[in-house]
């Protein structure tokens, strides 16, 4: 079952000069030290991160893990990830109906996201290759993204989203109730597994 890693990370030290934001939100393959990075254009929102999940498989995860059924996803458990967040859920439940996969995933208790792999095996080293560049355009910065390497090996595919989010989404108990999520047994409230509906 292949283990993957998501969490954003943006900084911007002059707002006011920006041509607008970028939010660069990650998923990190800690089996075969690569990556994928959607940069937006508006929100980091759950939309947004599950599209990121989306786009990671459609363009890596597919076809590196041919024969997989299922994923173990790492998050935070704040954010557009937040382990109490209703939209995430259900958006992860359309991921999990629209490729048939089930999603695992293991919340970072609150205050540890220190301990999410992907701060240090691949955001860490994305700060590092910009630092000292002007980030003049969104172009610029998906291709500071994609061109970080490491001397481990690191891989990392970056791509523009420049889809608005929608922020404040509201889920009703009805959506919620559709969603075909098990709790495990330890902290189930930080820890589950999204499965297709039938």
């Amino acid at each position: 079952m292949p283990t993957i890693a998501d969490r954003t990370s943006c900084r911007c030290d002059f707002p006011t000069l920006a041509k607008g934001k970028a939010v660069p939100y990650g998923i990190y393959d800690m089996l075969n030290n690569e990556g994928w990075v959607s940069v937006g254009v508006s929100a980091d929102t759950a939309q947004f991160a599950v599209n990121t999940l989306d786009s990671w498989w459609q363009h890596m995860g597919k076809e590196r893990f041919a024969n997989a059924d299922h994923l173990l996803l790492t998050a935070d458990s704040g954010g557009s990830n937040s382990a109490r967040g209703r939209l995430w859920k259900l958006e992860l439940q359309k991921f999990a109906n629209t490729t048939g996969l089930a999603v695992t995933v293991l919340h970072f208790p609150p205050g540890t996201s220190k301990w999410n792999k992907i701060e240090h095996r691949m955001f860490n080293h994305i700060t590092l290759n910009w630092r000292g560049r002007p980030l003049t355009s969104f172009e610029v910065v998906v291709e500071c993204i994609a061109a970080t390497t490491t001397s481990t090996g690191l891989h990392i595919k970056a791509a523009l989203n420049e889809e608005i989010y929608e922020t404040g989404i509201k889920i009703s108990n009805k959506w919620m109730n559709g969603i075909n999520i098990e709790s495990h047994l330890f902290h189930g409230d930080w820890n589950y597994t999204i499965r297709p509906n039938k």
